[in-house]
């Protein structure tokens, strides 16, 4: 709708506020989480789980001790409100900051358990990419390696219900790495991304242990159901499973809820399934035929003589 001339585009907006609801969180420093604060619980995390790698000072091992324990407390101090504002979305009632301890006390204590993981995750990119020359590297420059770390935290408090944080943390690792993998996703040990750009990994996802995906993999979803209003229907299995030993190639795509792609299989890049593929198989796109001529045999305005 056009506006007058003569009306300030503050009070045009201002209208908007007042009239379209919905996305008007006038007061959203009280009741969302703060994306900055996220931000910064995710780049102290991935400290905690890699001392000294992420260009904090150097300290002597005998104080690594206290150092972990005056992070944990500082991360949690961070955290901890940013849960009870998600979590008072929800509920609504004085239970939140009793919920919000018992959050965190959870997290905090599969810190150790995620560290372990991901040790099995670096050691499948040191061994699935013939360019890495060390553990160090992995850690320092391998964009998959910060974007499963996050993931994987992420996870912990997908699987505790919470809402919003989750998601703000694997979009910070999505936006520094081009990496999107949904904190819902299941991923076993021993997994890597070799290069990583483009890859989107949707929230039902499965994927077993020791498996590769190159750059531009999706797994995704084949359709969405709608409700009688027209709506998409939330929830449900819309995701593939990936069995253990599986290798993905570049740009392939792979959709649906039912697919599975079974164990030892290898998918050949831009390959587009949305059937179960079985164990023990490889799947490849079988183009037209390429050709190549040499660049003397081309006319002069440059078109082939063929």
């Amino acid at each position: 709708m056009d506006e007058s001339p003569d009306q300030h585009p503050a009070e045009a907006l201002l209208r908007t506020y007042s009239a379209e609801g919905g996305i008007n969180y006038l007061d959203a420093a009280a009741t969302l989480p703060s994306r900055p604060a996220i931000d910064e619980a995710c780049v102290e995390l991935l400290s905690l789980l890699f001392p000294g790698f992420h260009g904090e000072p150097v300290v002597h091992p005998g104080d690594l001790a206290d150092l972990t324990r005056s992070r944990i407390r500082t991360l949690h101090g961070r955290l901890h409100p940013e849960v009870c504002k998600s979590l008072a979305r929800r509920h609504g009632d004085g239970s939140v900051e009793a919920d919000a301890d018992r959050i965190l006390r959870h997290f905090f204590g599969r810190l150790a358990g995620v560290r372990e993981m991901l040790w099995t995750d670096i050691d499948a990119a040191y061994e699935g990419d013939p360019a890495s020359t060390s553990y160090e590297e992995i850690i320092l420059a391998y964009p998959s390696l910060e974007a499963i770390a996050i993931q994987r935290l992420a996870h912990v408090l997908y699987e505790q219900q919470l809402p919003l944080i989750p998601r703000m943390m694997t979009e910070w690792a999505h936006g520094r790495t081009g990496i999107d993998i949904h904190p819902g996703a299941q991923i076993g040990s021993h997994f890597f991304i070799d290069h990583g750009t483009g890859v989107v990994i949707g929230e039902t996802c499965v994927i077993g242990n020791h498996v590769k995906l190159f750059h531009g993999v999706t797994l995704g979803a084949r359709s969405f159901q709608k409700d009688e209003a027209g709506h998409i229907r939330k929830g449900g299995k819309r995701h593939p499973n990936v069995e253990d030993y599986v290798t993905i190639y570049p740009n392939a795509t792979i959709l649906g809820g039912k697919t599975v792609v079974g164990a030892r299989s290898t998918i050949g890049g831009n390959v587009f399934i949305m059937q179960s593929v079985p164990a023990d198989s490889l799947v490849y796109y079988e183009a037209k035929q390429v050709r190549v001529i040499s660049r003397r045999e081309r006319t002069p305005d440059g078109e082939s003589k063929f």
